[in-house]
């Protein structure tokens, strides 16, 4: 009873059952009551009737068919109580008898019982018990709790439907960590709710993109100083032309790897099959050309998948290469989990604090608090191999292998 449809859905349940079961309780009370007075007035006067015929002819019981018998004893089967109401009108007429009203439980059946004599007494016809219909009362119960159940039930649902779409739209986020377009359709106040969050939406897109086209601009026009710099460090002595250059190309990794996560986070590209295996060993083989340890596992396991080529293979390509330079060498495996590529790249470097693995991802991130230098590259690897993978609609994780070492690992959905 959590959520809102619930809540409602109930609340619609008790007040329909409410006030039906108050209308019928008025009902019974107010609409055709009997007048008991007046109920109690006509027997009295058949008591009157009858007593003074047998005690003025005493053959007049058998003749009229009138029962006659003993005092009525409580007994199996048998109800006795007093008829106060028929006794106080005998009374107010001057014949002070006692009278009771004897039942048969098991005939339902009902007498009327008076003492004409000492001794003696007269049974005469009495309305039965009321009919036991516990049937048809369930049923008219068990009618009005389905019907409102019902009802609610559907009204709670026509009334949340619009906060379900709202809700499903705001949680499954896009690639860009936006949430999709809602429909503007319900209710006045759910449309206006809508509308205002696909304006908030669009314009945080828009904010979004001018600012990282704004990185790549940044990214680009560094590098025509950069170029002129390069130029003049040549004029310089030998042992100070190669920090200059060293620093520069430090400069220039910066930039591009600026400029490739801009380009993977505003630029869209067609999705092709990409056969994983094929990747991983064009990217080992290039790695070691050029030194890098890279050692590969298993990749027999079928696992074509849709994504950009070139993208996806920057994506494993930095997460490889990581894996080599800061983990002593990479370790690759390709499994299959039912409809999920697995792509696993271990090391046995010195893996990252637990307290800061969930900041890996973020631009620029070094595992040195000092933010020193401790190998190649920008920082922007990770950053760049999340996006790209996301993109793909797959998943990058990072954990910290026992006793020492990273393992990356890659899940993307298999292609149809």
């Amino acid at each position: 009873m959590t959520s809102l449809r619930s809540r409602l859905a109930l609340l619609l349940v008790l007040a329909i059952v409410g006030v039906v079961g108050l209308s019928a309780l008025v009902s019974v009370q107010v609409l055709d009551r009997p007048n008991r007075e007046s109920f109690a007035a006509a027997f009295a006067e058949e008591v009157r009737i009858v007593h003074r015929l047998l005690t003025t002819e005493p053959g007049a019981a058998e003749r009229f068919g009138i029962e006659l018998g003993p005092e009525p004893q409580r007994g199996d089967g048998a109800k006795v109580r007093e008829a106060d109401g028929i006794a106080s009108q005998l009374a107010d007429g001057g014949l002070d008898l006692p009278v009771r009203i004897v039942g048969d439980l098991e005939a339902r059946t009902r007498q009327l019982a008076f003492e004409f004599e000492p001794g003696r007494w007269a049974y005469l016809p009495y309305p039965g018990f009321p009919p036991r219909n516990h049937f048809a009362f369930v049923s008219y119960l068990v009618l009005v709790v389905v019907g409102a159940v019902a009802v609610s039930l559907f009204v709670a649902t026509k009334m949340t439907r619009p906060l379900r779409i709202l809700d499903e739209a705001v949680a499954n986020l896009g690639p860009d960590g936006l949430p999709a377009p809602v429909p503007e359709s319900g209710p006045a106040e759910m449309r206006h709710a809508a509308r205002a969050l696909n304006r908030l939406t669009a314009r945080v897109r828009i904010a979004v993109e001018s600012r990282m086209r704004l990185v790549a601009a940044a990214g680009h026009d560094l590098r025509t100083p950069m170029t002129r710099m390069r130029l003049r460090a040549e004029f310089l002595p030998d042992e100070e032309r190669e920090v200059w250059l060293k620093d520069l190309e430090e400069l220039d990794a910066i930039a591009d790897s600026a400029i490739r996560l801009v380009r993977e986070e505003v630029e869209p590209g067609a999705a092709e099959p990409v056969e994983l295996s094929d990747t991983l060993r064009d990217i080992a083989a290039e790695l070691s050309e050029i030194g890098r340890p890279v050692a590969l596992g298993s990749l027999d396991a079928p696992s074509t998948v849709l994504a950009r080529p070139l993208a996806i293979k920057r994506a494993l390509r930095n997460l490889v290469e990581n894996a080599a330079i800061h983990g002593g060498g990479a370790r690759i495996s390709l499994d299959r989990a039912g409809d999920t590529a697995v792509i696993a790249i271990e090391d046995d470097g010195p893996g990252i604090p637990d307290d800061l693995i969930d900041r890996a991802f973020e631009p620029f991130f070094r595992v040195d608090p000092a933010r020193r230098k401790i190998g190649p590259g920008a920082g922007l690897g990770l950053a760049i191999a999340k996006e790209i993978v996301e993109r793909a609609s797959g998943t990058l994780t990072l954990a910290n292998r026992a006793p020492k070492g990273l393992s990356q690992v890659v899940r993307l959905p298999l292609a149809a």
